[in-house]
């Protein structure tokens, strides 16, 4: 699991309630590892809902929406506490590192894809999927250089999260003012070409850090 000098900058962290419930969840014996498991499972079930919409009308494709965006949402509860039961807790473990970011590669991909899926453009939404990947790609690289971890936007996860969240609501009300699929689609191109910008933005950092060596 990420150190502290590596983990992404969060306000909730410092907050009484996820303070409580990561010392809640350690006591019970639940691991950083699970937890992180935990965070696939979730954005499974956000991809499978947000897919599901494609074929679904009316009050079930409503249902879906809200519970993609709840799982988006619990999703990134996993990747709060998983951190703040290792660290925090005292609880990492060997292959910490692994399910610290193995897992946020394969949520991203799973919820992108199937809201993609969902407002059918599944391109779309593998190329939203595959710039969140790079991102995260362009990120390690310069921790794996030397550099300090780059969490900068404008789409990092948190981001990323907020916007088909956001869309997934304002989706349930699609109906009275646009076609079904209309605003995942446009929530894919908004974090799509914000991860684009987000990747090119970090790399340009680690290059001029280079330089400046």
């Amino acid at each position: 699991m990420a150190g502290l000098e590596n983990r992404r900058p969060l306000g909730s962290r410092d907050t009484k309630w996820a303070a409580r419930s990561a010392a809640a969840l350690a006591a019970r014996g639940v691991t950083p590892n699970a937890i992180s498991q935990a965070s696939m499972a979730a954005a499974l079930v956000a991809g499978l809902a947000f897919a599901g919409t494609g074929w679904a009308h009316g009050i079930v494709a409503g249902a879906l929406l809200i519970l993609g965006a709840l799982a988006c949402q619990i999703r990134l509860l996993c990747n709060l506490f998983d951190g703040m039961v290792a660290v925090e807790g005292g609880q990492s473990a060997p292959d910490g590192p692994l399910w610290n970011e193995f897992p946020d590669r394969v949520s991203d991909l799973l919820i992108f894809a199937g809201a993609g899926i969902g407002a059918g453009c599944p391109a779309l939404g593998l190329a939203a999927g595959a710039l969140a990947v790079l991102t995260a790609y362009t990120r390690e690289l310069g921790a794996n250089i030397g550099l300090a971890p780059d969490f900068s936007g404008p789409m990092a996860k948190p981001q990323r999260m907020a916007v088909i969240t956001i869309a997934a609501l304002i989706a349930v009300f699609e109906p009275l003012f646009a076609a079904q699929g209309t605003v995942l689609t446009i929530a894919l191109w908004i974090i799509a070409i914000g991860a684009a910008i987000t990747s090119i933005r970090r790399a340009a950092r680690i290059r001029a850090a280079l330089l400046a060596r």
